[in-house]
């Protein structure tokens, strides 16, 4: 059975920023990526998905973006750049290993691989973000609907939905942005429980990451104040906003309930639709911790404080949404939170 000083299990962007700060807290990391390419979940979001931060301001740790610093990066660029990212790394990355297991081996911890594998760890850092656990909410009739139901997860282009009537549920970004794509294509409607709220992308002659950076909202703890109702707005440069505003997509208030291969909508009204697409949100995706006790709670959410799991010193969390701020689970912001993890094993290993 190989021998590892920390398990980072997760190759993408969280993966990658907690290898790099552990080599800079002098230890010696192994990258277990479940796929063929260290880029983690990007290669498979949607074709035009698009940053909603400057590349100035969406580089992980020591690497930056190459090409004009205040253009928005798609998502094949980043790929391309977690991919140079992970060659930079003075650390071994193995692909094609998923981790189907973790379990408390005395001092340290066992790491099961599928396929049988196994190796030991002295210390463990779960890092395989939210992509593999889609959010499907309890929506009355969802079960039963007849129509085709898809999690943003599975949505790539609008082509595989032209002419369709679609409905898109959801209030977020990706939500706003795939379904004024969609409505190029198709009848699009975007259901919300409440109206869309915006936020302008350039605030002064500056992106709004730039003053969420000088301000400290967008590191712990003031960030975290932006968690309470009514939440994280759309970030817009005014097309998003002018597209609902033209109807396209139209917005909706959010429908009753599903009846068949039809929408029963707030007010009485019933639709046939031919399609359903929930962006609606990721959970944490940690099934490997089922069996090592303490580490999940019943929803199979990780007990941490601040990316700390409560029940086991030699295991971290990196890239958990809000872990510390609203950037925890972002490019900009996972490598703060991957240096203090870093420094939190260091001094454990150091001590046992």
């Amino acid at each position: 059975m190989e021998h590892v000083e920390v398990a980072v299990i997760g190759g993408g962007q969280s993966g990658l920023a907690a290898a790099h700060a552990l080599v800079r807290a002098g230890l010696k990391p192994l990258v277990l990526e479940a796929s063929h390419q260290a880029a983690g979940s990007w290669p498979h979001y949607y074709d035009s998905l698009t940053l909603f931060s400057p590349a100035r301001f969406s580089a992980l740790p020591g690497v930056p973006f190459g090409g004009d610093p205040d253009r928005y990066p798609r998502r094949d660029e980043v790929v391309a750049y977690l991919t140079t990212y992970a060659d930079r790394l003075r650390t071994g990355i193995g692909t094609g290993q998923r981790v189907t297991a973790v379990r408390a081996d005395g001092g340290g911890f066992t790491v099961e691989l599928e396929g049988g594998g196994r190796l030991s760890a002295r210390a463990v850092v779960a890092a395989s973000g939210s992509f593999g656990r889609p959010h499907h909410p309890g929506l009355p009739g969802l079960e039963t609907f007849g129509g085709q139901v898809l999690h943003a997860a599975g949505y790539r282009s609008p082509a595989a939905f032209a002419g369709q009537r679609v409905v898109v549920v959801g209030a977020g970004n990706s939500a706003v942005q795939i379904a004024a794509e969609l409505a190029r294509e198709s009848r699009t409607t975007l259901a919300t429980r409440a109206p869309v709220k915006f936020a302008r992308q350039r605030l002064l002659g500056r992106n709004l990451h730039f003053w969420l950076s000088r301000t400290g909202l967008d590191t712990a703890p003031l960030g975290r104040l932006l968690r309470m109702p009514p939440g994280q707005p759309v970030l817009d440069d005014g097309r998003y906003r002018a597209a609902l505003a033209a109807g396209s997509p139209d917005r909706r208030p959010m429908f009753q309930r599903l009846d068949g291969d039809r929408v029963i909508w707030a007010n009485g009204a019933t639709e046939w639709v031919d399609a359903l697409i929930l962006a609606t949100g990721y959970r944490p995706d940690l099934p490997y911790l089922a069996g090592l006790g303490g580490a999940l709670d019943a929803s199979g959410r990780p007990r941490h404080r601040d990316g700390a799991s409560s029940a086991h010193p030699g295991l971290a969390f990196v890239g958990l949404e809000w872990q510390r701020s609203l950037s925890s689970n972002s490019l900009r912001g996972v490598g703060r939170d991957a240096e203090r993890a870093a420094r939190r094993l260091a001094g454990h290993l150091a001590r046992a």
